[in-house]
């Protein structure tokens, strides 16, 4: 029996290349041909000498094809069946709307709350993205957030379908990871950072239930093949983020108490690491935009009737807010999460009161934000799994260039492949994979000095500005810059063109 598995397993070995090829091609013509005209950005050229080459491999582990032999054939016959109609009719890509079956659990204004779902028949991963999107912390804040942003709040206006872009996407070319899983992706419409458990009241005017949302998602999932899964992954980007970090181990819990801890319940979380440091110009606590971060969650905990996990909130009794912050609840979370996050995160310096609006930022801004970075840094330094370029940005999981960004050559999703590799290799007591890093955190000290950042766009022209052009209209000083380096200012420019 041992020998008739290894020679399965050889002949896949063998079948692969060709697989992969397949894959590739067909996935990218079918892409080109049926998804409504849509056509995918251009990749930026490679920075000479920073980037390496354009292609990316990933190495082949077939340890768990020997493990699951049936399962690996079986997505070998699902790509195979779903290539050969690709030129007769248009294969159906989308994530598709379904509402949670427990009614009392609501967005904001009462309306049924949801999830879109898009199944990968022969897959065993799972991945529940939650979407982001600020909150509001008292009944006059969420009134005004009503009028304005009733898309974040009900479920009224929902489409029936949604297109995955990032790591959502089906296309190998944009998710070379990830593009095969289950992909679920929950609308955010309860403005409390995924953490509330509570119903609509006369005084609140509103339900906050982003927990229980979560919960009953995975309660539905069960029930259409997630109960048969290896891995789930939960991600999310800004409040999404921080809803990773708040719930992964609720859901691991949730699983594991319905029967299914043979689940390996991990977590993504990107843009979501906010800090709760002090204000670079102080004002009045008037809505989420302008509150300091800590006031924001102090008043919102309360008002949602925020739920953290157990262990952080113990280690911070009476003072629970402290929970919604990375740094502080990370050591009470037990789920292995990366953590993606800018280092000059964009909603941070909001909260911060630092306004990009065009005009050069002052000297005291211009070192308050390079601070940033240092103070991310330092919380971050502990994280074993994470990714931190040196870019002024927020979100990227699900952005369509989240394939070009690198930090010390090494891209977002090899990172992520990386790090499944090294939890992989963990449970089957294996040394980790060598020459595949999992914690990437660049060490220049300024916004925008990683030449793989995301493209930056004059707020006022819309034109786009090389790294240069960004930094002397962010107020850098050149001249003093290099004399504080020991260097030439015109070796300085070229170091910044080339982006060393």
């Amino acid at each position: 029996m041992r020998g008739i598995k290894m020679t399965a397993v050889r002949a896949a070995s063998s079948l692969l290349p060709l697989v992969l090829v397949v894959m590739q091609s067909g996935a990218g013509l079918c892409a080109r041909r049926f998804r409504g005209g849509r056509n995918p950005q251009p990749r930026r050229a490679a920075a000479s000498g920073s980037r390496g080459d354009a292609a990316e491999s990933f190495p082949l582990d077939f340890t768990a094809v020997e493990e699951n032999m049936d399962n690996f054939m079986t997505q070998v016959k699902n790509l195979a069946q779903s290539l050969y109609p690709c030129s007769a009719q248009k294969l159906d890509h989308d994530m598709r709307l379904h509402f949670v079956d427990n009614a009392s659990v609501t967005c904001n204004d009462g309306s049924p709350a949801g999830y879109y779902l898009k199944e990968s028949r022969g897959s065993r991963r799972w991945l529940i993205f939650l979407e982001g999107g600020w909150y509001c912390f008292n009944k006059e804040n969420c009134d005004s957030r009503y009028e304005t942003m009733r898309r974040l709040m009900s479920s009224s206006k929902w489409p029936q379908s949604k297109t995955g872009t990032g790591i959502l996407s089906p296309l190998p070319e944009e998710n070379p990871h990830w593009w095969n899983a289950n992909m679920v992706y929950i609308p955010y419409c309860s403005s409390d950072a995924w953490s509330g458990a509570t119903a609509k009241t006369e005084q609140s005017g509103y339900a906050f239930m982003g927990s229980l949302i979560i919960q009953e998602a995975v309660k539905a999932l069960l029930q259409k093949g997630l109960d048969s899964a290896k891995v789930l992954l939960l991600a999310g980007s800004s409040a999404g983020g921080t809803g990773v970090l708040l719930n992964v181990d609720r859901v691991s819990e949730l699983l594991e108490g319905l029967g299914h801890g043979g689940i390996h319940v991990r977590g993504l979380a990107d843009s979501g690491w906010f800090l709760d440091n002090k204000q670079y110009d102080f004002t009045d606590c008037l809505d989420a935009l302008s509150c300091a971060p800590t006031e924001t969650i102090k008043r919102g905990i309360k008002y949602w009737g925020g739920v953290v996990p157990e262990k952080c909130r113990q280690a911070h009794e009476g003072e629970e807010w402290n929970c919604f912050f990375g740094y502080r609840v990370f050591p009470s979370i037990k789920s292995p999460v990366f953590v993606v996050q800018w280092l000059f995160d964009e909603a941070q310096l909001t909260v911060d009161n630092i306004q990009l609006t065009g005009q050069p930022v002052q000297e005291g801004q211009w070192r308050y934000i390079q601070n940033l970075g240092v103070e991310l840094r330092n919380t971050l330094k502990d994280v074993p799994a994470m990714f931190a370029p040196a870019c002024l940005s927020h979100e990227v999981i699900t952005r369509t260039y989240w394939t070009d960004v690198q930090v010390k050559g090494t891209s977002l999703p090899r990172a992520l492949h990386c790090w499944d590799r090294s939890l992989q290799d963990n449970r089957n007591n294996k040394a980790p994979p060598k020459g595949c890093p999992v914690h990437l955190m660049d060490s220049c000290p300024w916004p925008h000095c990683n030449p793989t950042c995301p493209t930056i766009r004059d707020q006022f022209t819309g034109q786009e500005m090389n790294v240069i052009q960004f930094l002397m209209h962010m107020g850098f000083d050149v001249q003093k810059m290099a004399q504080q380096q020991g260097l030439e200012p015109s070796k300085l420019l070229g170091m910044l063109s080339s982006g060393s």
